[in-house]
């Protein structure tokens, strides 16, 4: 049978809309709509026979006129996402199980292959999104899009979902016992009670075991300047409470859910980040990212710059020291677990590589040392020897007692590549002074 026979028996089936006749040959003179090939195909087979062409003047059987509709979806899908800031969008549809049925019947009766064309479903996301583009004059995108719509044809709504911001940055922990991450009272639960009503004592009711954290100091003021639902911090990796995060800083993003804004400008945003933070924490660098980074900056692999003060429980020279840590430099240290953290660590050897070690000799008993080694190594242990779980260490290649005092972080860099990669980006650092300052982001300093 030739193309135009197949379209007679599909039109003799009922009441077909050009879109559902010409959506059977979709695979067919590309560069048409759907809607496009039914028409002319009615057009076609009315010449052949020599006819009146006689357009479809009643509801279609097959979609139920949901394809005379592309438009009003659309609309309602961009009514759907008012207020908020996007550039790349998806949609999808959920098919009532009606018109997948009406699908197959068409075909069947036409004596077609069941797959013929192609699904209703498709169509109906490639319309509506050419409209929606239109619309909003944004781009579609099937990976990761900013703002995702699920047309619901039967339940007659569109679900949108606003996919979360990212925003890429280092961080600076200028004082002691501020964790990265906030961290929930355990006694409570993070509930700040005991019982119905009794408050925890052990975090004054707040919840918070530390009153102030990174997290808490840094994200806040991105999520509002997104004005977003909600902001999840990711670092590479984490110092221990008591150890400041100073030289370099470490990398981070902060993930806004739900954001009603992307394109902030990020330089007077990290002013107000760091206006908040009062000097306990500052950022620089912050950039727009994709979210890829998140990934990226929890799975890189990083070394460590640690400055710490040791004090030692006997008398050692400075030759003695000078000698342990050009022992230290270039040696593989095995580390099983330490004790500090076999509580929430699985108890296994490691092997971490020390790439540099130098001290500065204070007095017999006190010194500061700096070590730049592979990621994952253990500082404290590396200079406590940790009871014999870390070989070598700085006290057992002095056979005397060492002690970590105070312990700073001073780089964290890429092994093999750097964290900031212009692959992940979503923004240019902007450099002109003279521009204004975007107001959402100046009514966030508070």
């Amino acid at each position: 049978m030739s193309v135009l026979d197949d379209a007679r028996a599909l039109d003799g089936a009922g009441p077909v809309c050009d879109a559902c006749l010409g959506r059977v040959f979709a695979d067919r003179s590309f560069g048409l709509t759907n809607a496009e090939r039914g028409r002319s195909l009615r057009v076609a087979a009315a010449l052949a026979d020599d006819e009146p062409f006689e357009p479809v003047t009643e509801e279609c059987w097959v979609c139920e006129g949901e394809c005379a509709r592309f438009d009003a979806w659309a609309e309602r899908a961009v009514n759907a996402v008012e207020g908020v800031e996007f550039e790349t969008y998806q949609v999808g549809t959920r098919t009532p199980p009606l018109v997948e049925e009406n699908e197959l019947l068409l075909r069947e009766e036409a004596g077609l292959a069941a797959d013929a064309g192609e699904l209703f479903k498709s169509e109906f996301n490639r319309e509506v999104g050419k409209r929606v583009g239109r619309l909003t004059e944004t781009e579609v995108e099937f990976g990761r899009p900013d703002v995702q719509f699920l047309l619901d044809i039967e339940e007659g709504r569109v679900e949108a979902t606003v996919n979360s911001a990212f925003v890429y940055g280092r961080y600076r922990k200028l004082e002691r016992d501020i964790p990265q991450t906030e961290w929930p009272c355990g006694r409570c639960d993070g509930r700040g009670v005991l019982g119905e009503s009794r408050e925890c004592p052990q975090c004054d009711g707040t919840g918070y075991l530390y009153q102030a954290s990174v997290e808490g100091l840094v994200a806040p003021p991105i999520r509002e300047a997104m004005e977003g639902s909600e902001a999840t911090f990711h670092g590479a990796g984490r110092e221990d409470v008591d150890a400041r995060m100073l030289g370099t800083g470490r990398p981070f993003v902060v993930e806004v859910r739900e954001p009603k804004r992307r394109t902030v400008n990020v330089e007077p945003l990290e002013r107000v980040v760091n206006d908040h933070a009062e000097g306990r924490v500052e950022v620089e660098g912050l950039r727009l990212a994709t979210y890829e980074m998140v990934e990226r900056v929890k799975e890189l692999d990083a070394s460590k710059r640690y400055r710490a003060e040791v004090e030692f429980d006997s008398s050692i020279s400075q030759d003695a020291l000078r000698a342990a840590l050009s022992d230290l430099e270039g040696a593989i240290i095995e580390q099983y677990t330490p004790q500090r953290v076999d509580h929430r660590r699985a108890n296994l050897t490691r092997t971490r590589e020390v790439y540099e070690a130098a001290g500065e000799w204070e007095d017999e008993t006190h010194a500061t040392v700096e070590f730049h080694g592979q990621g994952g190594l253990y500082i404290k242990e590396l200079v406590s020897g940790d009871d014999g779980r870390t070989e070598p260490s700085l006290a057992g290649l002095l056979g005397v007692g060492a002690e970590v005092t105070a312990l700073d972080v001073v780089g964290v860099y890429g092994e093999s590549e750097a964290f900031e990669d212009e692959a992940y980006f979503r923004d240019e650092r902007r450099t002109d002074a003279d521009e204004a300052e975007p107001e959402a982001v100046a009514e966030t300093d508070e």
